[in-house]
């Protein structure tokens, strides 16, 4: 059985089921890249300061390197009873180069080791989540460029409420998207911030150069004190905040495309790849890629409230707690970069029915703000216009007509201040390209709007798929 780094305090041999229950090893192995050059940059440091030699250190990084070789390979043989990755390293490490191999140890602890890796890790992560959502802002754009003209019921609380352009409800994701990724990068400030040198909790006496390390490393900050550097998870708490909100905006759309693509709304078709059917069922078309990804929006939720609750009473400083923060990080990272790839797909391939979306601008009344700004714009108190277009609207319902189906007479009977001209106000397309108004859909302004992400997007005409 492999000797503990720190077996020197103790006599007996750890419980097997105790090494079973601690180890680490089944997930922080994810690590192994982050962990080697946080390692390789600390032998650097060791040896520019003069703590070791440079030849000491030479052999160590060779060693890291002849390691990061069998990782990568997949020869490399894990031993459980080492507990995590950075003592399987070591142990590894030591049986290359020999005794040299304990020296990297010096002036670092495993607190400031793992939260180093797990900062290099999730730098490259967020990274990666930021080129994929511009990926999917790209899909969506196109898709509302595709789709310009078309005119759909906008809603609220599910009922028809007012005549949108379908680009204009699909920049609204746009705009979501945009935070996402705007706090994300905002975000990367807070996490590239290195907290080697920090050791257990209290620094060391080594005449150690932590901005040294952290340059090599591409962070640009180092810690201000060493306590809060092995026991900071707020990095990933934002990080977690930030992949909720991600995977809400994502779960949002998902319901409205089950919902289009339902046979009752029939506004879009799924494309075939990202579409199941039924076992027993042939006609089944089923939507399950966008109603995993809206199952999926409770599980990263889930992640952020159950790290919350593993550091609400954590005292300073590193706490074995903290071995907690890594299963529910890896599976955000990897549920929310795959559902964002997953839905940049779905909308490039996706189809809309624009015949669909005309038939269910009838029925709704989706006009009558209209009809009430027309009077308030002809002297009528816009609350005084609203009541007597919800008794126009009562009317017209109770005899199975539109508004602009009823005679100027009707209309005038309920609303007096009506002349001829309030017809035009009533037809949909006119409706909406009223709404003219800075962030309204009328085509002027989401023609701006949808230009102005276009550009952001870097797309060109080719690209744009016009």
């Amino acid at each position: 059985m492999a000797k503990k780094p720190w077996g020197g305090r103790f006599q007996g041999e750890t419980a097997k089921t105790v090494e079973e229950f601690t180890s680490s090893l089944g997930f922080d192995r994810r690590l192994y890249r982050q962990d080697l050059d946080g390692s390789v940059a600390h032998a650097r440091m060791l040896a520019r300061q003069g703590i070791i030699t440079p030849a000491e250190a030479e052999s160590i990084v060779r060693g890291l390197e002849e390691i990061r070789r069998e990782m990568e390979a997949g020869e490399f043989v894990f031993d459980a009873a080492l507990e995590d990755l950075h003592m399987a390293v070591e142990a590894a490490l030591i049986a290359k180069v020999g005794d040299v191999g304990r020296k990297l140890h010096t002036a670092r602890s495993r607190n400031d080791q793992v939260a180093l890796d797990v900062r290099l890790f999730l730098a490259g992560e967020v990274e990666g989540l930021i080129a994929l959502l511009t990926e999917l802002r790209r899909a969506g754009v196109r898709l509302a460029r595709r789709y310009f003209g078309v005119i759909m019921p906008g809603y609220t609380h599910l009922q028809r409420a007012q005549p949108v352009l379908f680009a204009h409800h699909l920049l609204a994701y746009d705009e979501m998207w945009r935070r996402d990724a705007a706090r994300l990068t905002e975000s990367l400030a807070r996490i590239r911030v290195s907290p080697l040198g920090a050791a257990a909790l209290a620094g060391t006496t080594f005449p150690i150069d932590p901005h040294y390390t952290a340059q090599q490393l591409g962070f640009p900050e180092v810690f201000r004190n060493s306590l809060d550097a092995v026991s900071d998870r707020d990095f990933l708490l934002e990080f977690l905040a930030d992949a909720a909100i991600i995977m809400i905006h994502l779960s949002r759309l998902a319901e409205e495309l089950i919902i289009w693509s339902s046979s009752e709304f029939g506004f879009v078709e799924l494309p075939e790849g990202y579409a199941t059917g039924s076992s027993i069922m042939p006609q089944k078309k089923n939507p399950d890629v966008p109603e995993l990804i809206r199952g999926k929006a409770g599980r990263v939720c889930g992640h952020l409230a159950g790290l919350l609750m593993t550091l609400k009473g954590l005292p300073l400083a590193y706490n074995r707690d903290l071995q907690e923060d890594k299963e529910p990080l890896f599976d955000a990272v990897d549920t929310v970069k795959g559902s964002v790839a997953l839905m940049a797909g779905l909308l490039e391939a996706l189809t809309l029915r624009p015949e669909k979306m005309a038939a269910a601008l009838t029925g709704g009344f989706l006009t009558a703000t209209d009809l009430a700004d027309y009077l308030a714009a002809h002297g009528v108190p816009f609350r005084t216009a609203h009541q007597q277009v919800g008794a126009l609207v009562r009317h017209a319902e109770a005899r199975g007509q539109e508004l602009w189906e009823l005679s100027l007479k009707e209309i005038k009977k309920f609303a007096p201040a009506a002349q001829a001209d309030v017809f035009d106000w009533l037809k949909v397309e006119h409706a909406v390209a009223r709404r003219r108004s800075p962030g309204g859909t009328a085509p002027e302004r989401v023609e701006e709007a949808l230009a102005r992400a276009e550009a952001e997007l870097g797309l060109s005409l080719h690209e744009q798929k016009i």
